[in-house]
């Protein structure tokens, strides 16, 4: 059913979805051609991809601990690294797109929910360097590995939080005077994801960029985003259908596109 329900949402995307030809918005217009859209084969690309491509072939063994939807919570269950990239790590078209979008905005400070294996942790730390980027996972030994994989590719800009979301978020953003750039990848049900919103949104700025993954994943996570499309301080929204992406602009008229990505 839930398989049924995501492809009448993806046609019904892709009905309502434009190109930059019909976007009238000049940010969000330069923001399509320069980043959303750009096929710039980057530096980062090749080396990441050579990490994924090996862990794509590891059958090492992880007891995992999934505290989102999906799963029973805080119910250990075993799986191969290979599994978990396949099923909990963003496809190379999104990761790079995360890359593109720090590329572009340039944040200071980044906090990502959910690091996984670390392929989109590893995107966005290596496209600025000069940024902080806190990423926080569940799994003591999924968060192994990401560390590991960081080690690997010589990243020195992660700092990385270990637990319950609902436990340890409200600290990492005690130490964040301003954020500027999240990405909500670690609990796909509607109050858990509100929440931490919520949370993020008292250090925000009118520079900021909320990025949400999987806004069509259940109806709980499509009503999620249809409820932080209404936020008052949300003033632009794009939907690309695997991620919703909001901006705080104040200048901005208030505006939903749906993207075609």
């Amino acid at each position: 059913m839930k398989k049924l329900q995501l492809l009448y949402n993806y046609v019904i995307y892709r009905t309502k979805s434009v190109n930059e030809h019909s976007v009238h918005s000049p940010f969000v217009y330069d923001l399509l051609l320069s980043t959303i859209y750009n096929k710039k084969n980057f530096y980062a690309y090749l080396q990441i991809e050579k990490l994924r491509n090996a862990l794509s072939l590891s059958n090492q063994k992880v007891n995992c601990i999934d505290l989102g939807a999906g799963s029973k919570v805080n119910n250990s269950s075993t799986k191969s690294v290979q599994t978990i990239l396949y099923s909990a790590s963003k496809p190379s078209k999104y990761a790079q797109l995360l890359f593109r979008l720090v590329n572009h905005f340039q944040p200071t400070t980044i906090v990502e929910l959910g690091t996984s294996l670390g392929i989109s942790s590893a995107y966005m730390a290596t496209a600025n360097s000069k940024s902080k980027l806190i990423t926080i996972e569940g799994c003591h030994e999924i968060a192994n590995i990401a560390k590991a994989n960081f080690e690997q590719l010589e990243l020195k800009n992660i700092e990385q939080v270990v637990g319950n979301f609902d436990e340890v978020l409200p600290d990492a953003l005690k130490i964040i005077n301003q954020l500027d750039f999240v990405f909500f990848d670690g609990n796909h049900r509607k109050e858990p994801t509100l929440n931490y919103f919520s949370q993020c949104l008292e250090k925000a700025n009118e520079k900021s960029v909320f990025i949400f993954d999987d806004i069509y994943w259940s109806a709980e996570m499509k009503e999620a985003w249809e409820e932080i499309k209404k936020n008052e301080k949300v003033t632009v929204s794009l939907d690309l259908f695997y991620m919703g992406i909001v901006f705080f602009r104040k200048e901005q008229v208030k505006e939903h596109f749906i993207i075609r990505y």
